[in-house]
């Protein structure tokens, strides 16, 4: 995902270290101020991952402690893939290299990642679980997890105001009832909603305790059929009621957050960076913003929503493992996790950091939705069905143009099957 910190949210990767394998890294158990000395760490950061600050800070107390230098070396999001696998694949591979939650367990099943099963031990006993988990393949520890983002509710206030909305929904029937109101006493478009804004359905979808493959015999299949996906569905295309967007188009076609710059639009479900962009693209409605979690179905917890971020994993080829390690440790630690957090408005890997997310509005609207949250399969499978012609965009598409749910999955199953079937 290419997502670029611009209103306090960005979309990262995560770092992971690894057991020493080595015999030239000394005992990883008593590093010391000389146990590695004049070496140096190479780390792959996506750019926007991290803030100078935080890495002048996270390099003087990596140096203190173990005597090595870290060079960070940022990498773009553009082709990234490919270029982690080639690394990943040679004799010299960066050391730690942060990899998109996601993509994760890709790695992870072509041998190109070190397991960390006693990091996690260590370190990572209160990591949130639905952050964590996608840095988990085969049962095994693969990376850890970093930082994250979600979606979230960004609207209007001068619309909500004049149509008389005094407070924000907490639940989802009260949003639906907003915008009906909305809809009723202005001339505001209620929401715009894409109909194929996939990675909110997602979240829609694990909010329903569905997922969106199942496996059957030794391979994953669609679920797309389960009655549970089609409640996730269903639930989506109420909200697509209430708005004038395209149907067969996603949040980027146009830019939905562009449209909601020109002020006639209650609201729309983004990422926190996209308030930036509407701000960009029109100066005067930056005071009308405002944020909140998209609601769920009763107050007492938001909607689930897909977790997009970054873990950091460790390079299975380095021979500097230990030190990675030490690295790690460093760089997860509550002190520099928690400036991450602070610096770029991302969501910490432990609920107990979130407190640096207060003063950051968009951030604090977000951060509830990670202990519900989710993400796509994480399988290695999964990468191809995201391909264009996304077949599950195609099936929302369908729904919303009259198929029933179960219709629509019939069209696009044997698609989705094909992908799944591909040889990684």
């Amino acid at each position: 995902m290419k997502r670029k910190l611009a209103a306090a949210i960005v979309i990262a990767g995560m770092m992971v270290s690894v057991s020493a394998c080595g015999g030239d890294d000394g005992d990883e158990g008593n590093a010391g101020p000389d146990s590695f000395k004049g070496q140096t760490l190479t780390v792959w950061a996506m750019d926007g991952s991290t803030p100078d600050q935080w890495v002048k800070d996270v390099s003087a107390a990596f140096e203190k402690k173990t005597g090595a230098k870290v060079k960070f070396e940022t990498q773009k999001w553009d082709g990234i893939q490919q270029k982690i696998t080639t690394a990943l694949s040679e004799s010299t591979p960066p050391d730690v290299i942060e990899v998109g939650n996601t993509q994760t367990p890709a790695y992870a099943a072509t041998g190109g990642l070190a397991e960390l099963d006693d990091l996690k031990k260590e370190i990572g006993a209160d990591w949130t679980p639905s952050v964590s988990q996608s840095s988990v393949y085969d049962g095994k520890q693969y990376a850890a997890p970093w930082y994250f983002t979600s979606r979230v509710v960004i609207y209007n206030k001068k619309i909500w105001a004049q149509a008389g909305i005094k407070d924000v929904p907490k639940t989802r029937d009260e949003f639906f009832k907003d915008l009906e109101t909305i809809d009723k006493k202005t001339d505001a478009e209620p929401i715009y909603l894409p109909g194929q804004n996939w990675y909110f359905f997602d979240g829609l979808t694990i909010g329903q305790g569905a997922d969106l493959v199942k496996k059957q015999g030794d391979k994953y299949v669609s679920n797309l059929g389960d009655p549970k996906v089609a409640k996730a569905m269903e639930i989506y295309k109420k909200y697509a009621s209430y708005s004038q967007a395209p149907k067969d188009k996603d949040e980027a076609t146009p830019q939905q957050a562009e449209v909601f710059a020109n002020g006639k639009t209650g609201a729309f479900i983004g990422m926190g960076w996209e308030a930036a962009t509407a701000v960009n693209a029109n100066k005067a409605i930056e005071k009308d913003l405002g944020y909140f979690p998209i609601p769920g179905e009763s107050a007492d917890k938001p909607e689930s929503v897909f977790l997009g971020g970054s873990n950091l994993a460790v390079a299975a080829g380095s021979k500097k493992q230990a030190l990675a390690k030490e690295f790690l440790r460093i760089a997860l630690s509550d002190q520099y996790e928690g400036q991450l957090a602070k610096l770029n408005g991302v969501i910490p890997n432990k609920k107990a950091l979130e407190s640096n997310l207060k003063g950051n509005p968009v951030a604090e609207a977000i951060a509830p939705g990670a202990s519900v949250g989710g993400t796509t399969p994480l399988i290695p499978e999964w990468g191809a069905v995201e391909n264009n012609p996304n077949p599950i965009k195609s099936y929302m598409t369908s729904v919303l143009n009259g198929k029933s749910p179960a219709q629509a999955a019939q069209q696009v199953e044997d698609e989705i099957n094909k992908r799944l079937a591909q040889q990684n």
